[in-house]
């Protein structure tokens, strides 16, 4: 074989070698960057993002758009150093995402669930912000409880046995004097239905002597129409803040973002108050990318986001939905907004 030819295969060996390794070798790291951004006052697959019935919805322009970051793991090595190379990814320990003492599936799950809380959270502070009265709520019925099939999810219950109850602790009061084998009368009223009457034979508890009802119930704003949001696989609680504001616009009158292409991003509790998210930056360039102008920040964000280059994008500091409100009203009156 010719000395020359020879030379060149040696020195190919480890070219291919380390080709190889980038092409198969599996790193522990996750990539974070910018995710998709879904405007909430338009459609996804042909439905309303924050679907309202039962009440007059008024027309939106503009955009409310949440946002989101975008996760690759089961990287390659070359993949890991060409994501790191674009400076738009984020490289982070794969524990830290994913913790060693729980599945993905376990993980994926918990975000899922975490997002389905989010949006009951949302909608109950866009709710208590319109000043709907609050109600005795049931939030879930046990498949296999005894109210199954007599009671659902939103509805809100007004006597036990015939006697009021306005707030959970009389709900509670009532219900903790009767024992397995009881029969209770429920009056509720239902979304979009008539007033209903239910008779529930009460179940056994393992851990309780008093009766069981199958139902998790709250103290929330209550409506006699539904709200529902049709995204789908989106995880985490930090559409909260989005999807409520969604559902201000759409039952009050005006343009709540003056029609400009507004972002943001941020949990939110049944009473409103807006709280911090991961990946932040993340978010910020999914806003940018996407056309946004203005981007709403949770104020525990606020610091984090000023490390990120604004390139245009106004930075509003939120702590809670009234605020929050009140920073997209200054579009069209010409106010002064909060800054981070």
């Amino acid at each position: 074989m010719n000395r020359r030819i020879l030379t060149l295969l040696v020195a190919l060996v480890p070219i291919i070698a380390f080709g190889v390794v980038l092409s198969v070798v599996t790193v522990p790291f996750v990539s974070l960057g910018p995710g998709p951004t879904f405007d909430t006052l338009g459609e996804v697959d042909g439905k309303e993002v924050v679907d309202i019935e039962g009440i007059e919805v008024h027309p939106t322009s503009g955009h409310l758009n949440m946002t989101t970051v975008s996760q690759r793991d089961e990287l390659t090595l070359g993949q890991a150093l060409a994501l790191w190379m674009s400076g738009r990814e984020q490289l982070v320990p794969r524990d830290l995402v994913y913790p060693p003492d729980k599945s993905k599936d376990e993980v994926d799950e918990a975000n899922n669930t975490d997002f389905r809380q989010s949006e009951d959270s949302a909608e109950y502070a866009a709710l208590l912000y319109l000043k709907y009265p609050m109600a005795v709520t049931v939030e879930s019925v046990n498949d296999d409880g005894p109210s199954a099939g007599k009671l659902r999810d939103g509805d809100a219950i007004d006597y036990v046995n015939g006697k009021p109850v306005s707030s959970l602790d009389e709900f509670q009061a009532l219900i903790k004097d009767t024992k397995p084998g009881d029969t209770v009368v429920l009056d509720y009223r239902r979304k979009n239905g008539d007033l209903g009457t239910a008779t529930i034979t009460m179940g056994k508890h393992p851990d309780r002597d008093q009766g069981f009802l199958g139902i998790g119930v709250l103290d929330a704003p209550w409506a006699p129409f539904t709200v529902d949001f049709n995204l789908a696989n989106i995880g985490g609680p930090s559409a909260g803040l989005m999807f409520s504001l969604a559902v201000v616009d759409k039952l009050t009158t005006g343009d709540l973002n003056d029609g400009k292409f507004v972002a943001g991003t941020g949990t939110i509790t049944g009473d409103g108050k807006v709280g911090p998210i991961g990946g932040i930056t993340h978010k910020m360039l999914a806003a940018r990318d996407a056309g946004a102008t203005i981007f709403l920040v949770p104020a525990d964000n606020c610091e984090e986001a000023k490390t990120a280059q604004d390139d245009g994008l106004e930075l509003v500091r939120v702590e809670n939905l009234d605020g929050a409100v009140a920073a997209l009203k200054t579009l069209s009156a010409g106010g002064e907004r909060p800054a981070c």
